[in-house]
């Protein structure tokens, strides 16, 4: 009567998706590339909403690229050969995400990978410096650092201050 069942949830994926194998692996991994994700940034004390944001639109984005690689082999008949490499190519993107976040946390990664994984992060830094380090992220962290620095100093001088009027009212009485 009127109620939603799978057999629609399997049509739509059928028709956005394809037949597609390691579609849910590939959702596992983005939701564990979430997670560490959010760990490193409150590791490293840089938990921003804008850049979890633009984190997960990348991860939306991902979706889109995989349905536009269906479209393309629904198109030229390549029976999913396109969409499968799509979404392998994005598998091993994520699972190398997963790395680097497990790295800067402090979790064993193998010696050879981690070398690597150091590699592949100081010769990528361009890409337009990182989409202008996940749109001014670190610009903004360092600005931030930089004025929680000044308005230690300024507390500290103001400090000072008080302790040398506190000293002179001290010396004409």
């Amino acid at each position: 009567m009127g109620g939603f069942n799978l057999d629609q949830l399997d049509i739509v994926h059928m028709y956005l998706f394809g037949g597609v194998k390691f579609l849910h692996f590939l959702l596992i991994l983005m939701a564990l590339d979430i997670i560490t994700g959010i760990f490193k940034a409150y590791k490293n004390e840089n938990l921003w909403s804008r850049k979890s944001l633009f984190g997960y639109a990348r991860k939306l984005l991902v979706l889109v690229m995989i349905i536009t690689a269906n479209i393309i082999d629904q198109i030229l008949g390549m029976s999913g050969a396109v969409t499968y490499a799509t979404v392998l190519f994005y598998i091993v993107n994520e699972a190398l995400s997963i790395m680097e976040n497990m790295a800067e946390l402090g979790v064993l990664v193998p010696a050879g990978l981690a070398s690597k994984l150091k590699v592949i992060e100081s010769s990528n830094q361009s890409f337009s410096e990182e989409i202008r380090e996940e749109l001014i992220g670190s610009k903004v962290d360092h600005q931030l650092n930089t004025a929680k620095i000044d308005n230690r100093i300024s507390a500290k001088v103001d400090e000072l201050i008080d302790i040398q009027i506190e000293k002179s009212n001290e010396g004409e009485n």
